[in-house]
């Protein structure tokens, strides 16, 4: 039975998919380090389900593949496939020593889409995900075969994840042009912890159509409140160690410490967690559609899950936002950059 928003669906994009307000991350799905392993994934997706989610999100180089693999046994195990809104990536090095095994261009795109559809069996992908910009191929190219896929059925609407602001402007103005399939949403790195997204990205997307889905919105687990100024000798630094390759390393400053102070401060006002009133804030952003989220254990999935249920102050808001500011200070941004966010924020209904 849906409960606690997740039964709230909110629109994708120009795409016409309807969206849970949280997304399932799946990077966690898998075996191994901080991975949750098969019978873990298989009960913290089903949670997910039976609280009313139905956004999965995956890709295919998480675990080599095995994160789609599993998930396509856990959607056959569990529930009628056209309930639920699928997202897969491509990009990333699927085959190293292949030249033509990664990347953005249309020989890599054909494959990766063939592979995916295999791993996560089934016939099409609902959102498909260029995961990162290989800073070669044309936009022409890319989205001409987004468009090209969307004709033949594999895939229902296309999304952009790690790119530049101007480069996602180029493909949206480009496809509307041609007539060809839009660009529904946008995936980047958002959270208290990493605003550089408002300067450009966010006012794009609210202008051109786009929506936006936040990856790593506790910033690599910083915003859980686990880590400490003056950690004991001896401690486990977790996702945060300086020689973990990914997910990304954060580099910690003053500034992170006065935004996990803000975040204790107010989780012990409000009966909740720093982690709970980090997902929060970013879910509901201006401009923000809401946000993926991650887990390895169904305790910590519904923790995630109900922080739909805060309803944060203007204090609080107002503390966050003070202790996370992260105005440009180089030109052109520092010019108009918090006008710009403002103005975005205004143009909301």
């Amino acid at each position: 039975m849906a409960t606690n928003g997740l039964d709230h669906y909110f629109l994708l994009g120009s795409s016409g998919l309807r969206v849970s307000p949280l997304g399932l991350g799946t990077m966690t799905f898998g075996s191994g380090g901080w991975h949750a392993g098969e019978e873990a994934s298989r009960a913290i997706f089903r949670r997910y389900l039976e609280r009313g989610g139905n956004f999965i999100d995956t890709a295919d180089v998480y675990g080599a593949g095995a994160s789609e693999e599993l998930l396509g046994k856990l959607v056959r195990e569990t529930t009628d496939r056209d309930r639920l809104v699928i997202a897969t990536k491509f990009g990333g090095p699927t085959h190293p020593s292949d030249p033509n095994g990664r990347g953005n261009g249309r020989k890599h795109i054909l494959a990766a889409i063939d592979a995916s559809l295999r791993r996560l069996q089934t016939d099409y992908i609902d959102l498909y995900w260029l995961h990162m910009w290989d800073q070669l191929t044309d936009v022409d190219e890319v989205m001409a075969t987004f468009d090209s896929l969307v004709r033949s059925g594999k895939i229902r609407a296309v999304g952009l994840s790690n790119i530049p602001a101007w480069w996602a402007t180029k493909a949206q103005t480009l496809a509307r042009h041609r007539g060809w399939e839009p660009v529904a949403a946008l995936q980047l790195e958002y959270s208290l912890a990493e605003r550089t997204i408002e300067w450009e990205h966010l006012p794009a997307a609210l202008n051109l159509g786009m929506a936006v889905v936040p990856w790593s919105p506790l910033a690599n687990g910083f915003l859980t409140g686990k880590y400490h100024r003056d950690p004991a000798p001896g401690a486990e630094a977790g996702r945060l160690a300086a020689d973990r390759q990914w997910p990304m390393t954060v580099t910690l400053t003053d500034r992170h410490w006065r935004i996990l102070d803000a975040l204790n401060a107010i989780a012990a006002d409000t009966g909740t967690t720093p982690a709970q009133v980090a997902l929060n804030w970013v879910a509901t952003r201006p401009g923000v559609l809401g946000t993926l989220v991650g887990a390895t254990t169904v305790e910590q999935l519904d923790t995630n899950l109900d922080a739909l249920q805060i309803t944060l102050s203007a204090d609080q808001l107002t503390t966050l936002e003070t202790a996370s500011d992260s105005a440009p200070a180089m030109t052109p941004h520092s010019l108009f950059a918090r006008a710009v966010v403002s103005a975005t924020a205004a143009a909301l209904p």
